[in-house]
């Protein structure tokens, strides 16, 4: 049994109200939920966090580390194109993380174009609303169980 560690950054607690147009009617709770209930039956857990502040995440990311937690699941939401603190973070703790944006970045803005982090990620999924998160998940318990670690392994 592994702890997955979902982080999740600025603005996504308001996911459901915040600009339905772009990321969807789902609300944040729903979407843990949904992700606790496929990684139970897959005989691992979900470690949710959430903040709107960069430096709670930055500690977040460092106490996995210091947990041993295998895997990280990260929307950074804007942080993803501005934090060189979350992007050291994840150098400094060597985590393997995937990172999720709900939305296509390549549809928006030209600043959102550019991830931080994409180039150190095991993965990348974009654009596919909340679907993200349960694909990021079905990835990481495959690779968990192929390395032992899967619900049939040794454990974290």
């Amino acid at each position: 049994m592994a702890d997955i560690l979902l982080l999740n950054g600025p603005n996504l607690h308001a996911l459901g109200q915040r600009e339905p147009g772009i990321y969807g009617d789902q609300a944040l709770p729903a979407i843990v939920q949904n992700l606790q209930r496929t990684a139970s039956q897959a005989g691992h857990s979900i470690l949710p966090f959430q903040s709107n502040h960069e430096g709670a995440l930055l500690d977040r990311l460092y106490q996995a580390q210091q947990d041993q937690v295998p895997w990280v699941i990260i929307n950074p939401g804007a942080l993803g194109h501005t934090s060189i603190a979350l992007r050291d973070a994840f150098l400094a703790t060597a985590l393997p993380f995937i990172e999720v944006h709900l939305s296509n970045i390549y549809r928006r803005e030209s600043y959102r174009r550019k991830s931080l982090l994409a180039d150190m990620a095991s993965g990348v999924i974009i654009g596919l609303g909340p679907l993200g998160y349960g694909l990021a998940l079905e990835a990481i318990c495959q690779r968990l169980q192929a390395t032992g670690k899967g619900a049939t392994g040794t454990g974290s």
